[in-house]
């Protein structure tokens, strides 16, 4: 992961909340519920979040309206920025497979 990019995607208005929300896969028109951003705002900010590789697309599930919709998760646990002098380091902890594939079981638990 870029260190420039991870910093400019978190500088971007509203992409910090988005990442925080996302620890549970969400549509664009959730996130833009949930947060209170414009849809078109949102599906922006999304773009970017996935760019940077900090945001997947997770499912594309079934809408109500019965329309296939893509939903987001959060690929990483934590973001550490240091700065050190000059410099600024930038630590990406990355979500486990393992923790993603725990997660989907709980779901479909959940769900029946």
């Amino acid at each position: 992961m870029e260190s420039d990019r991870t910093l400019a995607a978190l500088g971007n208005e509203y992409n910090p909340d988005i990442l925080r929300a996302a620890d549970e896969p969400h549509s664009a028109q959730e996130f833009s519920e949930m947060l209170d951003i414009p849809i078109a705002t949102c599906y922006r900010r999304i773009e970017e979040l996935t760019a940077a590789g900090l945001l997947d697309l997770h499912d594309r599930v079934l809408s109500d309206e019965h329309r296939r919709t893509n939903v987001y998760r959060r690929e990483v646990d934590e973001i550490v920025i240091r700065f050190d002098g000059q410099e600024c380091n930038v630590q990406v902890t990355e979500r486990p497979e393992v923790k993603n594939k725990l997660d989907d079981v709980w779901r479909q638990i959940a769900r029946d």
